[in-house]
């Protein structure tokens, strides 16, 4: 097989043996009903390398050709469930030409995550089924389209798309859309392919704001792919994006910028796997949500249930998908928000959050070291252990002006015999 038809959707392994099975079994003039159901069974096992069950198949000549299966499972941990997929051949070019082109692949309902694909890393199989008397056409599928098709995270997390997408050779897509179906605010993202060349405009619609730019695909002369971008995100409303893909905000505010990615591997997955961006931010109008900083300060972080308005924040965020995930790092972060400033930076992965940094209680005169460490539905927020004895030391001897200077004091004490004390 070549490298280049490698380019196929992740997924599109597990539909290529499900559905090759099932023109197998056409073509063998197999009945249809059970005995068609346990040949794509035993096909699709072959080719897998995991047991697949399927509830239903059927094929049909008129009106138009088509191959059919319903409620398909790989029997896995985390299996890949599909509700009903179609493939739609043109017959007369199998018949008259001997050559296999699949004018539509249709695919409703179905469910996969990473774990289960991971299992079928490197089994692409040949590009010609052993024992077929065809070939595979220069664009063997012409569209595929998926409705429902829903995608599980590492960390658990569902979200369903639907979408379409038309092939060129060499499974490159000429059109793809991609939406998130019942998402309060849009969220789509369009992809269309400039001639013939490696290179496609982009635009990304989400939490009311745009993202507008190009990618770019490279292939090695050992037929290494690499995949380069940049997209000018903007007025973009972060906690309107973050729930349309089923995720809770930190922060809400409309954020603009400057976002460049990259991946490099010879599979569609592979570049996928190893797909980074980097992204210089500036969101106005934010709130922290669900921390009141000020009440914090005041009862010494004893309350902090509200919010926190911003006057200005912005930062460096980089993304890289990992076996484990998708790692967000996050530096050079300045925030203002009344007569407090912040600086610092954060990584947050594995559901965990570390976040380190200086809060500034009257601008470039206290730098308070603080950390944000934990769970990041509920993470532990500490200070040094001396910052609130030198604020109230500070308060005694000189009101207002003192409690800067004593909480100085504390801090850069906390910093020192901080390590030795366990409580805040």
């Amino acid at each position: 097989m070549k490298r280049a038809h490698r380019l196929g959707l992740a997924a599109g392994i597990t539909l290529a043996a499900l559905l090759g099975g099932a023109w197998l079994a056409v073509h063998a003039l197999l009945p249809n009903g059970d005995a068609l159901a346990r040949r794509i069974e035993a096909e699709a096992q072959t080719r897998l390398g995991v047991k697949v069950t399927v509830g239903a198949a059927r094929w049909q000549v008129l009106p138009q050709p088509m191959i059919e299966v319903r409620d398909v499972r790989t029997q896995q941990a985390q299996p890949i469930e599909i509700g009903r997929a179609s493939l739609h051949p043109r017959l007369w070019l199998l018949l008259t030409q001997r050559v296999f082109v699949a004018q539509r692949v249709e695919v409703e309902r179905a469910v996969a995550g990473r774990e289960a694909m991971a299992a079928f890393r490197g089994r692409a199989g040949p590009a010609q089924a052993p024992g077929a008397d065809f070939t595979l056409g220069a664009v063997p599928l012409e569209r595929f389209v998926f409705r429902d098709l829903t995608w599980i995270s590492y960390s658990g997390v569902p979200v369903a798309y639907d979408g379409e997408i038309d092939f060129d050779p060499q499974w490159r897509p000429r059109r793809a859309s991609l939406r998130r179906p019942g998402a309060q605010v849009p969220a789509t993202l369009a992809l269309v392919r400039e001639g013939q060349a490696d290179r496609w405009q982009a635009q990304v619609n989400v939490g009311g704001g745009t993202a507008y730019g190009q990618v770019m695909l490279a292939e090695s002369a050992k037929g290494e792919f690499t995949l380069t971008g940049e997209l000018a995100p903007q007025n973009i409303e972060v906690a309107a994006a973050m729930a349309a893909f089923n995720r809770r905000a930190p922060l809400s505010g409309r954020a603009s910028g400057r976002t460049v990615l990259s991946a490099r591997g010879d599979s569609v997955g592979e570049l996928a796997r190893s797909l980074r961006t980097e992204s210089d931010l500036s969101v106005a109008q934010g709130v922290v949500l669900r921390l009141d900083l000020d009440k914090a300060i005041r009862t010494r972080g004893q309350e902090r249930d509200g919010q926190t308005p911003l006057d200005s924040l912005t930062g460096h965020l980089q993304t890289q998908n990992t076996e484990h995930g998708t790692r967000f790092t996050y530096t050079h972060l300045k925030a203002k928000a009344g007569n407090y400033t912040a600086a610092g930076e954060a990584v947050i992965w594995q559901k965990q959050v570390d976040a380190r940094g200086t809060l500034d209680i009257v601008d470039g005169l206290v730098g308070v070291p603080f950390t944000i460490q934990g769970p990041v539905q509920k993470p532990e927020v500490k200070v040094p252990p001396g910052f609130w004895a030198g604020a109230a030391i500070g308060t005694a001897v000189l009101p207002g002006v003192g409690t800067v200077i004593g909480a100085r004091i504390g801090g850069a004490i906390g910093r020192i015999f901080g390590n030795d004390k366990k409580k805040d």
